[in-house]
Parts: C-alpha cells; sequence; structure tokens
C-alpha cells in the first residue's frame, strides 16, 4: 500500500487528486496539507511514502523548500511535484532538492497514476514536457544556463544588485559579474534587463 500526502494550497486540486487517487487499491491518501510547512509537519509524525507536491504556495516555504526538508527527515517520503511552472529553474530547483518525479498539472489521469507508483518506488518520473526541455537543454549545452547562472539570473529578475547576489551565493562580485558577461553571451543581450526578458520567452525564468 502507497502511503500518499497530497501538498497543494488549491482545496479544488487536492479534491481532485484525492477523487482519482483513493480509488486505486494499491494507494491510501493519509492526509493533505494547504501549506508547505504542514506538508513537512505531517510527514514528521505520520509514515508517508510519497508526497505530491506543488511547487509554489503563496507566501512562505515554496515546495523546493519543503522537498528539501521532507528528504532531509530521518525516514523521508519521496517527493513526486505536481504543478503548473515548467521553467529551467522551476525543474533544476525541484530535481536538486531530492524531487523523484515531476509533472505537470495537465497529465493524463492513467500518467500521473503509474508516475505515483514509480516515483514510490524511488523512480525518477518526467512528464513529457519536461522530458523534452532537459533534453533540449543537453542537446544545447552552449546556449542553456547553467544552474548557477540560473540561480544568479533569478536573483537579477528580483532587483538584486551584483553585491546582494554575491552575498546570497558565496560568491565575489567578480564572480557574479563574470557569470552575468556569460548570461549576456549565451543569451546574445547587452544587459540585465534584456536578459532577463529573453530568459523569460525562453522559459528559462517564470513570467
Amino acid at each position: 500500500m502507497i502511503r500518499l500526502l497530497l501538498a497543494d494550497d488549491h482545496a479544488i486540486v487536492r479534491a481532485g487528486l484525492r477523487a482519482l487517487l483513493e480509488h486505486e487499491d494499491d494507494i491510501e491518501v493519509v492526509g493533505e496539507a494547504a501549506t508547505a510547512d504542514t506538508a513537512v509537519a505531517l510527514c514528521a509524525t505520520t509514515p508517508v511514502d510519497l508526497v505530491l507536491m506543488d511547487l509554489r504556495f503563496g507566501p512562505g516555504t515554496s515546495g523546493v523548500d519543503a522537498t528539501r526538508n521532507l528528504r532531509s527527515l530521518p525516514n523521508p517520503p519521496h517527493v513526486l511535484v505536481v504543478t503548473n511552472y515548467d521553467t529551467d529553474a522551476d525543474i533544476l530547483d525541484a530535481v536538486a532538492a531530492g524531487a523523484a518525479g515531476y509533472l505537470l498539472k495537465d497529465t493524463p489521469p492513467p500518467e500521473l497514476l503509474a508516475a505515483v507508483r514509480a516515483a514510490s518506488a524511488g523512480d525518477s518520473v518526467l512528464s513529457p514536457a519536461v522530458a523534452s526541455k532537459l533534453m533540449t537543454r543537453v542537446r544545447r549545452p552552449a546556449t542553456s544556463l547553467s544552474p548557477r547562472e540560473i540561480q544568479v539570473l533569478t536573483l537579477v529578475a528580483a532587483g538584486r544588485s551584483n553585491r546582494e547576489i554575491g552575498k546570497e551565493l558565496f560568491l565575489s562580485e567578480t564572480t557574479v559579474k563574470s557569470h552575468l558577461v556569460h548570461i549576456f553571451g549565451k543569451l546574445g543581450v547587452k544587459s540585465r534587463t534584456s536578459a532577463i526578458a529573453r530568459a523569460r520567452e525562453l522559459g528559462t525564468l517564470p513570467r
């Protein structure tokens, strides 16, 4: 029996997932969480095999942070991200945090059920759209931003200065500037504003 926790801030999404999953003989929905912190707290006290985790919960802990916290528990559940967001930054952050899989919310029910069973066993699961984006990164490494470059550009988009970015990522200002030079070159732009706009067009950063 797969013990499942649903973590999403939209009650209607949780209800839809529960309606789909609870009819399966090998799946038991043991709880729901409307916030990322609640999901972590529940898993600290309740045996859970798999968490279906959204990425955005409004103000507070994100799904990525919750995934990282869940995977650091003494008996960590596996985490399957189920979200609307498919930017490079979101995908890479979730995988780096320890997510076993990444699905979009428009995934057909049979594929979701198969992913739940695979992820609960620790197998990696990616929706076709997400897998395609990652393969594109592999095939075009010269024009794809590295995870660190995406971190830097994400902070640029948030209005951080080079000094602030350096402090947050534990980098020198010189290193931050070097990353920006590489980012500008890869994106074919000459300014921070243009880099942000281009990255959003490419789906590297959220719009």
